[in-house]
């Protein structure tokens, strides 16, 4: 079997309903207690009594936390979903965003961006932009592949693409100003979500909602994709058609919240295996399951990035290594499944 792939029984789906219900009551208690903790007006909880007696509370708690911690459930639920769906498609448990070159060319074009000096605006439209149009090249390249399955024609490619972009990021950090602009560069790839606010998740959101309701909607098909492709065609399904509207919703979304938060890693790459683990045998369940576990985890590191240390640290590094630590533990348990039927 692919990875997450199976013919649930009906009392394995209703209790992976039970199990999203509660990865849901558990996001919305984590999500709760993330907009009340921080360093202000002292380290650890504000009282609630402080938003109804001190203005500046009341700033931080609804134009800082609150856009904060709804950016970070965006960018984790989108993350989680996307890798997810990217693990089924290509039946391949150690596939991510990266995979296809997307993260890479959104990188590229925040980059670009900030060196260019633009503001919010700017920075997303760039970022957007660049990781689409690192997914239409290596889709590109792998059309004109002669040897192989489409699959290992768009590994291959991915590969490419991801190389090239990753060297026109170094190159624009080796010219930028080394006093002004490369720090800022340097920064936003380390990926965070210090300064998001209302306007970035204006922005960010309808994109990223609309991949999120694809995917789920579209759920059962995409787990068809695990199979081989004479089996998912056997199946009703059309793999072409159905593996270019996943990969293209599922690079979206990503790109919308890259924009936003910077390339934060690990996400995609480790949460599907936790909702598999969690969810056992429904296997369509995985990709919501993902949505919640990756907002989850996204919300609990950011909350630690921003006040768990006197210095704020960027997201990147949090779920950097909270996700090796997570992988470092599945490898040592066997918990890797994947490869294709």
């Amino acid at each position: 079997m692919g990875p997450g792939l199976s013919q649930a029984a009906p009392g394995t789906r209703r209790g992976g309903a039970t199990t999203l219900l509660g990865l849901a009551l558990a996001l919305a208690a984590t999500s709760a207690a993330a907009v009340l903790f921080g360093r202000y007006p002292e380290p650890g909880f504000m009282p609630l009594s402080s938003l109804s007696s001190d203005p500046m509370a009341w700033n931080v708690f609804s134009l800082i936390r609150v856009p904060r911690v709804l950016g970070a459930i965006l960018t984790g639920a989108t993350l989680g979903a996307a890798g997810c769906a990217f693990q089924l498609v290509f039946a391949n448990p150690l596939v991510d965003a990266g995979f296809l070159g997307v993260s890479q060319g959104a990188s590229f074009g925040a980059a670009l961006a900030l060196l260019a000096g633009g503001g919010s605006a700017l920075l997303f439209g760039s970022t957007f932009a660049f990781a689409l149009a690192a997914l239409a090249l290596t889709g590109f390249m792998a059309a004109r592949i002669r040897f192989g399955g489409a699959v290992l024609r768009l590994v291959l490619s991915g590969m490419a693409v991801s190389a090239f972009f990753s060297a026109a990021v170094s190159a624009i950090k080796y010219g930028a100003d080394p006093t002004n602009k490369l720090p800022e560069i340097s920064y936003w790839l380390m990926g965070g979500l210090a300064g998001s606010g209302w306007a970035r998740l204006l922005l960010a959101a309808p994109v990223a909602l609309l991949s999120l309701a694809f995917l789920v909607a579209t759920r059962w098909r995409t787990t068809l994709l695990s199979l081989e492709e004479a089996t998912a065609a056997s199946l009703g399904s059309r793999p072409a058609l159905e593996r270019t509207l996943t990969l293209g919703f599922a690079a979206a979304g990503v790109a919308a919240v890259t924009a936003l938060a910077g390339p934060v890693t690990w996400v995609g790459l480790i949460v599907p295996h936790a909702s598999r683990l969690v969810l056992g045998g429904d296997g369509a369940a995985t990709i919501p399951a993902s949505a919640l576990l990756g907002a989850l985890f996204v919300v609990a590191c950011d909350a630690v990035a921003r006040g768990a240390f006197p210095g704020e640290l960027p997201l990147g590094i949090v779920t950097a290594f909270a996700g090796t630590v997570a992988f470092f533990a599945l490898l040592l348990r066997r918990r890797l499944p994947g490869g294709r039927a």
